[in-house]
């Protein structure tokens, strides 16, 4: 069985709601190491913080190539599991979906997030076909590359205000019958509707997670096996940057720096 493969079953094992899996994403090597050596059971990365820290705004625009690399030097530089957020696949079609999944398998993915988000100025939502066609493009790509990749299928119902709890459901058991192993469903921090969510489907059920919304023990006992904090992580650090920024910029001060990792610590792990 090799290194990828044990990962992979690894990864798999760790989603369940008696202690879920909580993911503080990276976007980087560097961050993707501090959440590690903080204790991470698990990596994965925010497709926003990915494609922010490239250069290019989030919501399919980065491409699969930029993405790939990134995927490979994350799985490269830490010990641990490492899933990757796709977005709705870096491509035009089921086929060059699942090129994409081939080549983030590849490069060291166990774990893929992909979106039913559309950003191409139609309805805010695939159609359900569609988004199964991707998912299930993903999932033979894992299959033929004989990983046990952990798809989740992340559905922007709530996010996008387009259905709710019932609709939500019925979405998600279309997306596990396509080969969907679990169900992301971010927008939703409620815990009547969270509840609901978890009592419809009988798979992993993934929120995210972010000031105002439950902590993770109370997740826990609604039945989430998978929390995430998505952007949020990166979005504070450029905050600290843009604080930085408006305090030498203005009064010609540095107090905002106090607090920051320390130089050596950080540099030693890149080592």
């Amino acid at each position: 069985m090799s290194d990828q493969h044990s990962r992979a079953e690894l990864f798999r094992s760790l989603h369940t709601a008696a202690s879920p899996l909580v993911l503080v994403n990276a976007w980087d090597v560097a961050s993707a190491r501090i959440v590690a050596a903080a204790g991470a059971r698990a990596v994965a990365t925010t497709s926003a913080g990915v494609a922010w820290s490239l250069g290019a705004p989030d919501g399919d625009a980065l491409g699969r190539e930029a993405a790939v690399d990134l995927v490979r030097r994350i799985a490269a530089a830490v010990p641990v599991p490492v899933s990757v957020d796709i977005e709705s696949g870096y491509g035009a079609n089921p086929a060059e979906v699942g090129e994409t999944a081939r080549a983030v398998i590849a490069a060291g993915a166990v774990g893929v997030n992909i979106e039913d988000a559309r950003y191409d100025g139609g309805p805010a939502l695939r159609d359900v076909d569609d988004q199964c066609a991707r998912i299930a493009a993903v999932r033979a790509a894992a299959d033929a590359a004989g990983v046990p990749v952990f798809v989740n299928a992340r559905t922007d119902t709530f996010l996008r205000g387009v259905d709710g709890v019932a609709g939500t459901v019925a979405r998600a058991k279309a997306y596990l019958a396509a080969g969907a192993d679990g169900v992301f469903v971010p927008g939703v921090v409620d815990p009547d509707t969270i509840r609901a969510l978890v009592t419809g489907l009988s798979a992993p059920v993934n929120v995210m997670a972010g000031p105002g919304a439950p902590a993770v023990p109370e997740l826990a006992r609604l039945g989430v096996a998978r929390v995430s904090l998505g952007s949020s992580v990166a979005q504070a650090a450029y905050a600290a940057a843009r604080r930085a920024a408006d305090e030498a910029f203005g009064p010609g001060t540095y107090q905002t720096l106090a607090g920051g990792f320390d130089y050596g610590a950080l540099n030693s792990l890149m080592r």
